[in-house]
């Protein structure tokens, strides 16, 4: 509610975004962005103003104690970064307690919503306020335009592929070779950017009719890019997620 002074409209006081990354925090690659999407200035004023308090499931952690982390066969595997831009891939199940912790902490600091800020799939976890899972989100907006279509999918890394199948399939729901419907190509947003444009070209040559880049890392730029390659409807996940929370806030 705005504070009034004299009976007059003095500022409204801001809302409190609080961010959790499975890598390390600051997310100064995705933040921007981020606020970008939700509508705020780099300084955070919008019509409601944001404050965005970040968190990182690995802060704290040297490089060496991530490489630790590492998936083995038959783990869940995530692709992140570390703070200074170093890309790691790690296995969920070591990264869950440190992310409900964080979680935790945000709250504690005031947050009155918390995104997490990965498309992996998680668990429940507890949380007072509202907390946002992008894998849904994303999910259910790709579901609710791409089902019947022919699905391009652009995942980070080569051990992701399979999983992303699994997830992916599902937007065709009951008809016939639904994965025949998907098409996935792993590309890094943490990589050479070529990477990212050979898979765009792939994906044209299936004969994609629409595509989402299924990771938040992927970037608004590599968003056009690839919309430019290949002449058809990209979604992105952190332009997606940002909107979202706008509506939150």
């Amino acid at each position: 509610m705005a504070q009034t002074i004299g009976g007059s409209k003095e500022y409204e006081p801001a809302r409190i975004l609080g961010t959790v990354t499975i890598g390390q925090s600051p997310r100064t690659d995705l933040i921007p962005e981020l606020k970008a999407a939700m509508g705020l200035e780099e300084d955070g004023r919008s019509r409601t103003p944001v404050k965005v308090i970040e968190a990182g499931a690995l802060d704290g952690l040297t490089l060496e104690e991530v490489e630790k982390l590492a998936p083995q066969p038959g783990d869940y595997v995530l692709v992140t970064r570390m703070a200074d831009g170093t890309p790691v891939k790690i296995a969920e199940k070591h990264i869950l307690r440190r992310m409900e912790e964080q979680i935790k902490r945000l709250v504690a600091e005031g947050a009155d919503v918390v995104a997490l800020v990965c498309t992996g799939e998680f668990p429940e976890f507890p949380c007072e306020k509202l907390l946002v899972k992008p894998q849904l989100v994303l999910f259910h907006a790709v579901s609710a335009v791409a089902a019947g279509r022919r699905l391009g999918v652009l995942l980070p890394d080569e051990d992701q592929i399979e999983q992303g199948y699994l997830r992916w399939s599902a937007v065709h729901g009951d008809r016939e070779s639904p994965r025949d419907l998907v098409r996935i190509e792993a590309a890094s947003p943490y990589g050479d950017p070529a990477q990212v444009e050979e898979a765009a070209r792939k994906l044209k040559e299936w004969g994609a009719e629409i595509i989402v880049m299924d990771c938040i890392g992927y970037t608004m730029a590599m968003k056009e890019r690839v919309r430019s390659l290949t002449g058809v409807p990209v979604l992105l996940a952190r332009s997606i997620l940002g909107r979202v929370i706008a509506e939150l806030l």
